[in-house]
């Protein structure tokens, strides 16, 4: 069975945490798009971790980790990440990378750096790790898939012919150095070198784990409204965020996907610009943002102060929508506790006029949000597992929100770690 763990807003819900507890019961984990981008927090019983680019599913011995077609992968940070974690004492996790997945080549993160100062204030807030670069080549037909670096005569003619390119750019657009094709075919070798145990026709082994009935697990970066189709663009990724995708980013059937598990927060948070209707500000913001995660709402790439906003129904239906939600995962609910009253977004206000879809880039930064206050519970949730013992008013504020997304929440964190969690049968599937 293929399952999927995507996230339903701007990314930072907890996908992580869901994956890691998920894959318990898997036997093969995914990442199928994005790259080191973005990170995914893990506590568990080594420690406390920020995955960037492998699988959530890294810490158990009975799993294989597998990097997709659809990543942009960085080989120096991959084996960097599989270092940090091994060093923490984590048994060495079983990889494969597909043979089809594109390299972040040096030179993608030094013009995602110069583009952003070129832009100056109007640039898009990049983490500066080379994804909008390296995406625009791979549909330029100019990128270098992992198979290329082991055909060296391919990749001595590519090296030249793209270099000569790249350097056009670096002299006349950008007024930088020009990159030496020497220096970096020599740079691919050590890719090839590094990343050769592992490569792996990973399309043909998920067909033979498909037919033997294998439990696959499909991790997805950012969320729904990071999507260069359906999300906030262009303050986007650069890779599309849909479980849709996910089939692609594997090299899966799209009907093998039998469930779809949308990972909302309690709350909302964003990294990065763009539309963000529900987002507060000063101390409200400041307060919850040191509650909220397991030490604070801080980016787990770039430690940026995360912005902070109250659960935005608007944004989180039509989130789970284009995802084909069967099931949503509610995470950091122990975060709201100190909360006299919990404020939902549960309309947007346009022109006059109060909506409840999710609109056009455009038009959402023309709205304000439509806020109704909920009644706290005042009191710790952490170490609850059943869902009837938690307090009346926290039952109230999830089922009201389950009513408003129309999607069911049968998975609810309490708290960081993996035990913390709650199973729900939710009212919406009976």
């Amino acid at each position: 069975m293929v399952k999927a763990v995507v996230g339903a807003n701007w990314g930072d819900e907890g996908k992580g945490k869901i994956t890691d507890m998920l894959a318990e019961k898997a036997d093969i984990i995914i990442r199928f798009q994005g790259g080191a981008n973005a990170g995914h927090t893990i506590v568990n019983n080594y420690g406390k971790f920020a995955l960037h680019t492998l699988p959530s599913g890294v810490f158990y011995s009975h799993t294989t980790s597998i990097i997709g077609n659809g990543v942009a992968l960085d080989i120096t940070k991959l084996f960097n990440e599989i270092k940090d974690i091994t060093d923490q004492g984590v048994p060495m996790p079983k990889i494969l990378v597909s043979d089809r997945c594109q390299i972040v080549m040096p030179y993608h993160v030094l013009f995602d750096a110069y583009e952003e100062e070129r832009l100056g204030g109007k640039s898009f807030g990049s983490t500066k790790s080379g994804i909008a670069p390296f995406y625009s080549d791979k549909y330029a037909k100019i990128g270098f898939q992992v198979s290329e670096l082991f055909d060296e005569e391919l990749l001595k003619e590519k090296v030249k012919r793209v270099c000569d390119l790249k350097n056009v750019l670096l002299e006349h657009l950008y007024h930088k150095p020009a990159i030496d094709p020497a220096e970096l075919l020599e740079t691919l070798h050590g890719y090839r070198d590094m990343v050769a145990p592992y490569v792996c026709d990973v399309s043909a082994f998920l067909d033979k784990a498909v037919k033997e009935g294998k439990t696959i697990l499909l991790e997805g970066q950012l969320g729904t409204l990071k999507d260069p189709d359906h999300g906030i663009y262009p303050m986007v990724t650069s890779s599309s965020t849909l479980a849709g995708y996910g089939a692609v980013g594997a090299g899966l059937p799209p009907y093998e996907i039998k469930q779809i598990i949308t990972v909302c927060k309690a709350y909302s948070s964003a990294v990065g610009a763009g539309a963000f209707v529900s987002e507060i500000f000063g101390d409200e913001a400041n307060e919850l943002r040191e509650r909220g995660g397991d030490g604070g709402e801080y980016g787990a790439t770039t430690h940026r102060p995360r912005r902070m906003g109250w659960f935005d129904c608007v944004a989180s239906k039509y989130g789970c929508r284009l995802q084909g939600t069967t099931d949503v995962a509610f995470t950091v609910l122990d975060v709201l506790g100190y909360l006299d009253e919990i404020p939902v977004c549960v309309g947007y206000e346009l022109d006059g006029k109060v909506i409840t879809d999710f609109p056009v880039t455009s038009k959402l930064e023309k709205c304000k949000p439509v806020l109704e206050k909920l009644p706290g519970w005042k009191c710790e949730i952490r170490g609850i597992k059943k869902y009837e013992d938690l307090p009346e008013n926290c039952r109230k504020y999830i089922e009201f929100i389950e009513e408003r997304i129309g999607y069911p929440i049968t998975m609810i964190s309490n708290g960081p770690g993996r035990e913390d969690i709650i199973y729900r049968e939710s009212v919406l599937k009976r």
